[in-house]
């Protein structure tokens, strides 16, 4: 082991050290760079892959080909990062924070030269690693979990290499669902065990019913309520078949698709304040609890749910780079806040919109909550207007209070966005009754006259005003 005999000790600059390339880091030292130049504060960012400032939520539709190259999932090459400044030192990984030496040490991949660097000011940005469940041939080649471009890289040069056409997909959530398209675009035979008996556990089961139909109609088989055992391999070591209880299907590749898991073993071993999910726990303004000059963002920390008033951990683009904005902004010397959430997300499977933001109904009866609940059936345009389609909206609002709780929709073209409306209203802390009176646009190629989300929304206020 190459280690760097002395402490690498800052000038007269200040050094904001970030460990993270992707969406929250390098939105935090980007903004930094804007309020202070290099010659107030030096920045110095590590990542520990071949890649930085990508999306990962466009992976699924790399790996389909709806992206057609990897490189147009990349928002800021490395140069790009260091033509403004920052540091950006990447195949490096951060192995150690010394809090009380205020320092880091890092490890190039490649050399396995460690050398230690001072901070003054620390983000971590550290993100979140694919679940893998342990149990036998769960790190066999050909089982991919899909989070960064090295990831996706690895899995498309398998797809590339593999003779069969079966694939088996672990789990049935966000990315579960887009990889098991992604790979019936490839021409495979997809087949995906779910744990839950519906796809989309942060749907309720009754709406993730209907993307269930919608995926056994792209040719997808469902099993659900089947928890995988094991992972079985052939003579070469690869995978060959999926177990369960009371079944094996075959498989030439397998995608974990059980979610993710903060990355913070380093803030855990740094003794950093973690969350019951295992994320890291910061104040508003994103500083890491009872440290002053450390913040951290992204899909490594746990954030407050508006609606629910709890801490949650909830790993999308969206919030790790407002998370950068406001984590740059304070590091440079400003102040910014970050609120929370109320938990909005949207996908698809082909053409199915899948949308939701709030409580599902297990999250109101975990936060001791009574509620009622509306279903609704409409359409996206009027009913005359041609390619009209039908979508499924969900209402949860509050008994007694009518606050609106959580929304989620299921449906053709136009239906995933109108989430947006409800997201609106959690974020306000409408009633269902006040939403009925929104001034929203109207058109028939856009809209009924009642739009289907007030159509939910005056369903769900009558359901509160019955007595209980």
């Amino acid at each position: 082991m190459n280690m760097s005999a002395t402490r690498d000790v800052p000038g007269e600059r200040e050094r904001l050290v970030v460990i993270g390339g992707d969406a929250a880091g390098m939105s935090a030292a980007s903004q930094a760079r804007r309020l202070k130049s290099a010659g107030e504060l030096e920045i110095v960012a590590f990542e520990r892959g071949h890649f930085t400032s990508f999306s990962a939520c466009g992976i699924p539709y790399w790996v389909g080909g709806e992206v057609p190259e990897r490189d147009r999932l990349i928002a800021r090459t490395a140069e790009e990062h260091r033509a403004r400044d920052i540091d950006l030192r990447m195949r490096t990984e951060v192995m150690e924070i010394d809090l009380a030496g205020g320092r880091v040490r890092a490890r190039d991949v490649d050399s396995g030269a460690e050398s230690w660097t001072s901070y003054d000011k620390l983000v971590i940005a550290t993100g979140a690693r694919p679940i893998r469940p342990d149990m036998p041939g769960a790190d066999a080649p050909g089982v991919h979990g899909v989070q960064t471009l090295d990831d996706g890289q690895a899995l498309i040069d398998r797809l590339a290499r593999t003779r069969g056409r079966r694939a088996v997909v672990i789990g049935a959530g966000y990315i579960g669902v887009e990889m098991a398209e992604a790979l019936i675009n490839r021409g495979y035979e997809v087949t995906v065990v779910n744990r839950g008996s519906e796809p989309m556990s942060t749907l309720d089961p009754d709406m993730g019913r209907l993307v269930h139909e919608a995926m056994e109609g792209l040719g997808i088989t469902m099993v659900g309520d089947a928890a995988v055992t094991k992972i079985l391999t052939g003579d070469d070591g690869a995978v060959r078949a999926v177990a369960t209880e009371d079944a094996e299907y075959p498989a030439d590749v397998v995608v974990l698709g059980i979610g993710v898991r903060p990355e913070t073993d380093l803030a855990r071993a740094a003794g950093l304040p973690l969350g019951d999910h295992g994320g890291l726990l910061t104040d508003l303004a994103m500083r890491v609890r009872g440290h002053e000059n450390i913040w951290a963002g992204g899909d490594c920390v746990e954030v407050l749910d508006l609606v629910s008033g709890r801490e949650r951990h909830i790993p999308l683009g969206t919030h790790a780079n407002k998370h950068g904005q406001i984590i740059g902004t304070n590091a440079a010397g400003g102040y910014a806040t970050f609120p929370g959430v109320v938990g909005t997300a949207v996908s698809k499977v082909c053409d199915l919109e899948i949308a939701r933001t709030g409580l599902r109904e297990k999250d109101a009866r975990r936060a001791g909550l009574q509620y009622v609940t509306a279903t609704i059936e409409s359409t996206s345009r009027a009913g005359y207007y041609p390619g009209t389609s039908f979508m499924t909206v969900k209402m949860l609002a509050e008994r007694r209070t009518g606050r609106l709780l959580g929304v989620q929709i299921v449906g053709r073209e136009g239906a995933g966005k109108r989430v947006d409306i409800a997201a609106v209203a959690l974020t306000a802390g409408m009633t269902v009754e006040q939403m009925t009176s929104l001034d929203l646009g109207y058109a028939p190629p856009f809209s009924p006259v009642w739009d289907p989300v007030l159509v939910a929304a005056r369903k769900a206020a009558k359901a509160v005003q019955q007595p209980t």
